[in-house]
């Protein structure tokens, strides 16, 4: 499926100049060998240790079936976090006669773990960063756990919606599962496994519904949190046992305290010889820098609030499906397999960026400054309209069997809108990778927060808007408001593709990426080589043309 980008000639070709060819190549250097490169000595006299020097010892390095392994691995990661967000509508109706409060109070618990969902994943990226991805992943999939026992064995209703708060806030997502990807894979190199990684996130909650229609229709409301918490523990054991360590700074880490024990004294890595390592300061200036992106940059806020708001679609369906389904006499468990056409949708839309990225990939490799960002967006410009169709789609065929309309007609406009939504989400998060370089995790980090923000106060909203609309087509009006709003929040993706350039040049953080490229390739050029870092190839060079 992808090409391994973990051999040395390639990571040569594309970042490294001629001269720095025996230092990729070799495991071991005397100090005095190390000491002699610019830049390596700190000034207490310490000599670290370059990526650039031991590219052998990182993930980049990792045979192609290695990757992919643990890519699986973290694809049910994600599909176990996201499920535990889709489950629970399921839920709600037996808890209502549990603990005898009305249906808006029981969702309370699903609207509250996704709104701390999108911040928790925010506040895990740093110290993933810092202290690696894998402890972090191992206590974020343990304190989710935990917080499913008190839900399953709750007294009363307010332990559930704490439980879950707790829950949500300890889930650590995609800004750590997309991390991964960016240690093992070169920004160009990476689409297929961001591809995957994008799937896992939509399809968990996709699937969640269609488990959910069995555990409510055959077991007690407490298996619903029973269940999430044995596919909890199972990703987590996987994890354990087959994931490694993957964060470059780690890495090195363990490569300076093996060198030492071998007799180089003077060896350290990049966190060993980092001051004020967790200095409050700096982690809140990297907690805060996603929600300034958010908030300031145009890119980074509209397309977050596309890919939010076709987020919040499928949250919104997670309550339509029932009353619109319930026309055709369809039962609990008929309307959760009604959600198969939506993940059928998600696997179609993934298949189908495949012809575009290896098409851009053997663009970049024969001209690495062939293509600009803005080329990523360009299957989305096909793709986005069918949100607004399957929404417009959805509502006229939800008339039901009374106008004649059968029931495989809102099934197939469902899955129209699953195709727009896995397409939106892949395509901003690639678009965001490519414009801002190694800003690229906040950038993407305000589309996660949109995309769980806005899922959880669909989850409010979506029975009394499918209940409470009057007039004779309560069912077909909600839809084709959301159909008009789709319509709108499109409009920025084709103002982004042909004006994208001219908007990022207004744009703080991607003018500190211009400039610093501009910078690294004249510094490559003067050593007769190209200077290749993340996000700077795309970010270079002219738009595709006739794509």
């Amino acid at each position: 499926m992808a090409q391994n980008s973990g051999n040395n000639k390639e990571k040569l070709d594309m970042g490294s100049s001629p001269s720095d060819t025996s230092d990729i190549n070799s495991t071991t250097k005397p100090e005095g060998e190390t000491a002699s490169s610019p830049g390596n000595t700190n000034p207490h006299g310490k000599i670290e240790i370059k990526e650039e020097n031991n590219f052998e010892k990182l993930g980049f390095a990792f045979p192609t079936w290695k990757k992919w392994t643990i890519l699986t691995v973290i694809f049910a990661v994600q599909v176990s976090m996201n499920f535990n967000t889709s489950v629970y509508p399921n839920v709600v109706i037996p808890l209502t006669k549990a603990f005898h409060v009305t249906g808006q109070v029981a969702r309370i618990g699903q609207m509250t773990f996704l709104v701390a969902y999108a911040f928790g994943s925010e506040l895990w990226a740093p110290w993933s960063e810092d202290l690696g991805r894998w402890p972090v992943l191992q206590l974020s999939l343990f304190l989710v756990n935990i917080w499913q026992i008190p839900c399953a064995l709750a007294p009363n209703i307010g332990t559930i919606i704490v439980c879950r708060f707790l829950g949500g806030l300890s889930s650590a997502g995609g800004s750590v599962t997309l991390g991964m990807v960016a240690d093992m894979w070169e920004a160009d190199d990476q689409q297929y496994a961001v591809a995957f990684i994008v799937l896992s996130s939509v399809g968990g909650s996709s699937i969640g519904p269609v488990v959910g229609a069995f555990i409510q229709r055959y077991l007690s409301w407490h298996w619903n949190f029973w269940i999430q918490l044995i596919f909890g523990g199972v990703v987590q054991l996987v994890h354990f046992l087959l994931v490694p360590e993957t964060r470059a700074t780690i890495l090195l880490d363990r490569e300076a305290k093996r060198r030492r024990k071998a007799g180089e004294s003077n060896i350290w890595g990049p966190n060993e010889i980092k001051e004020n390592r967790f200095e409050m300061r700096e982690i809140l200036k990297i907690w805060g820098r996603p929600f300034e992106m958010f908030v300031r940059e145009p890119i980074v806020l509209s397309l977050s609030l596309l890919s939010g708001f076709s987020d919040a679609l499928i949250f919104t369906f997670l309550e339509s499906f029932q009353p619109v389904y319930e026309q055709w006499g369809f039962g609990i468990i008929a309307i959760g397999l009604a959600f198969i056409p939506i993940n059928i949708g998600y696997l179609i839309a993934w298949f189908s960026f495949f012809p575009f990225i290896h098409r851009h990939r053997q663009i970049r490799h024969r001209d690495p400054d062939a293509l600009q960002p803005e080329a990523r967006l360009y299957w989305l410009l096909f793709t986005a309209p069918l949100e607004t169709i399957g929404l417009f789609g959805f509502a006229w065929s939800s008339l039901g069997p009374g106008r004649g309309v059968h029931w495989i007609a809102p099934m197939i406009f469902s899955a129209l809108i699953a195709i727009a939504n896995y397409c939106i989400y892949m395509a901003t998060i690639d678009y965001m990778v490519a414009s801002y370089g190694p800003y690229s995790a906040s950038a993407t980090g305000g589309n996660a927060l949109a995309r769980d923000f806005l899922a959880g106060v669909a989850a409010m909203y979506s029975t009394p808007f499918y209940h409470n609309v009057p007039g004779s087509h309560t069912l077909e009006y909600p839809s084709t408001i959301l159909a008009c709003l789709a319509f709108l929040v499109t409009i920025p993706i084709y103002i982004f593709y042909w004006k994208g350039p001219i908007i990022r040049e207004k744009s703080k953080f991607a003018q500190t990426l211009a400039s610093d490229r501009k910078k690294k390739v004249g510094a490559g050029q003067s050593k007769g080589g190209r200077a290749v870092n993340v996000g700077e190839k795309a970010e270079a060079g002219e738009m595709e043309k006739g794509t």
